[in-house]
């Protein structure tokens, strides 16, 4: 029987609302750019173009309602507010109707971003790891199931910070539904229960300091509470 050197990392896993049960998280992607507005924002051009993603580590994963620490290595934390898919089922190279039939619910999420990193390795090309895949830059609420909310595709996701309104959208703005970003996604990973999908982010992202309260509503399903702490 084979031992491990040290004891493994606990399971990540986020809240399904209303039941005691919990979804173990093993991956989460995020669409860069699904929101026109927003690409144009970030100076690009918001055309259907192919989506295109990034990854944070299930490690990443911070709960609605808490505190986290303003993020180490950034003078410039932003946020990012967004739908989040749970994927219910294996999909595979999948067709829009197959993908949606493999979401098992959604969550109100922010995509914390380390913006100052992000930018310096866009300049000269290198990964988006260090201003994306840090602890607590995956903040999330309890998921909801499809089968209580049904398909999303339309509802305005909104935040604000210490009660000033920052960003607004709605999801019918996606560039991308999310049936066809399930199925975008499923050309090039098998996807698995455990999987979750952060959708891309309206306009309006800026910058939060120690001490800011940010909350995030998608209409009729999700709340989002968010306090930062001091730097570490």
């Amino acid at each position: 029987m084979s031992t491990y050197i040290f004891p493994p990392a606990p399971q990540a896993a986020v809240a399904v609302r209303g039941t005691d049960a919990q979804y173990a998280v093993s991956r989460i992607f995020c669409v860069g750019r699904n929101y026109a507005a927003h690409a144009r924002e970030m100076g690009s051009d918001p055309d259907r173009e192919p989506p295109f993603y990034f990854t944070k580590p299930a490690s990443a994963l911070a709960p609605s309602g808490g505190t986290i620490p303003y993020a180490p290595g950034t003078k410039n934390l932003h946020y990012e507010m967004e739908l989040v898919v749970a994927i219910g089922k294996p999909v595979f190279k999948a067709t829009p109707e197959q993908a949606a039939d493999a979401v098992w619910g959604y969550a109100a999420g922010l995509d914390m971003t380390r913006r100052d990193l992000q930018n310096e390795a866009k300049a000269i090309g290198r990964p988006w790891d260090l201003g994306k895949g840090f602890e607590h830059s995956a903040v999330i609420t309890a998921l909801v199931s499809r089968a209580e909310l049904g398909e999303l595709s339309k509802g305005a996701i909104t935040l604000s910070v210490n009660g000033v309104e920052k960003q607004r959208g709605d999801l019918s703005d996606m560039i991308w539904s999310i049936p066809e970003l399930v199925a975008n996604l499923s050309q090039f990973y098998h996807l698995e229960p455990g999987d979750l999908i952060y959708t891309g982010t309206p306009e309006g992202v800026g910058p939060v300091k120690p001490g800011d309260k940010i909350v995030g509503v998608i209409e009729g399903f999700g709340e989002l509470t968010l306090t930062i702490g001091d730097a570490e």
